[in-house]
C-alpha cells in the first residue's frame, strides 16, 4: 500500500471513530441530504437509545455544539459533506464515495446486537 493510500486509510478510520459522525453519515447516506435540527434529534436518540421525544434541552444542545463546531467542519474539509449553518441544509459531496464502504462496514457491524453488546478494545 502507498503511503499515500495508507494515510487516505487512516484519515477514514479516524473520521469513523466518532460514533456522531458514523451516525450522521449513516442518515446521509440512506437520504442522500438531512437538515441540522432533526439530525441532532436523531443523533442524539441513537447514541442514548432512546427516542427523541424523550430527549431533552441540554442533550440537544450538545449534539448541536458537537456537531457544529467539530464533526461537519471535519467532514467538509474532506470533502465528505457540505453544509450551510444558516439554512441547516446537509448533503453529502464527492468525497463520500472514498469512505462509503467502510462505513458500511461499520454500520453492518452496530447493526449486529452481538456485536455491539461487546465490551469496547
Amino acid at each position: 500500500m502507498s503511503p499515500t493510500n495508507a494515510s487516505r486509510m487512516e484519515a477514514a478510520c479516524s473520521l469513523l471513530a466518532e460514533s456522531e459522525r458514523r451516525f450522521l453519515l449513516y442518515e446521509l447516506a440512506d437520504n442522500r441530504t438531512a437538515n441540522l435540527e432533526d439530525l441532532v434529534d436523531q443523533i442524539a436518540a441513537w447514541e442514548l437509545d432512546v427516542s427523541a421525544h424523550t430527549l431533552d434541552k441540554e442533550t440537544r444542545q450538545r449534539v448541536y455544539v458537537s456537531l457544529v463546531h467539530n464533526h461537519l467542519p471535519r467532514l467538509a474539509d474532506y470533502d465528505i459533506i457540505e453544509y450551510d449553518l444558516r439554512s441547516g441544509d446537509i448533503v453529502l459531496a464527492e468525497g463520500f464515495d472514498d469512505i462509503k464502504p467502510l462505513l458500511e462496514q461499520f454500520r453492518a457491524t452496530e447493526d449486529e446486537p452481538e456485536l455491539r453488546g461487546r465490551p469496547p478494545l
